[in-house]
């Protein structure tokens, strides 16, 4: 069970949508080495402390994060973090909203 679930609703196409989440992807793996993968149209990925999948469809992409022990007390930290750079990916104004 993830620690984290995060559903952004987006306009994007699916090429648009795996394109974003791959330069998330490229940017994950140099900031924190991690290693990834897509499975259809999932992508997977994982270091030590943590893994999950960002699952892409037409209208949202649904990231789930399993933090390991020493990542769950800065859990609510982490899902604000990546509630914004997920909002500013898929090119959603959350400044907007509301």
């Amino acid at each position: 069970m993830a620690d984290i679930t995060i559903v952004q609703q987006h306009v994007l196409s699916m090429d648009d949508a795996r394109s974003a989440a791959q330069k998330v992807a490229d940017q994950m793996q140099a900031d924190y080495e991690m290693n990834w993968e897509w499975q259809g149209d999932v992508l997977a990925f994982k270091r030590s402390g943590f893994s999950g999948t960002l699952a892409l469809a037409e209208g949202e992409a649904t990231l789930e994060l399993s933090l390991g022990i020493m990542l769950r007390g800065f859990a609510k930290k982490i899902e604000e973090q990546v509630t914004k750079n997920m909002a500013k990916v898929f090119g959603v104004d959350l400044d907007s909203q509301g």
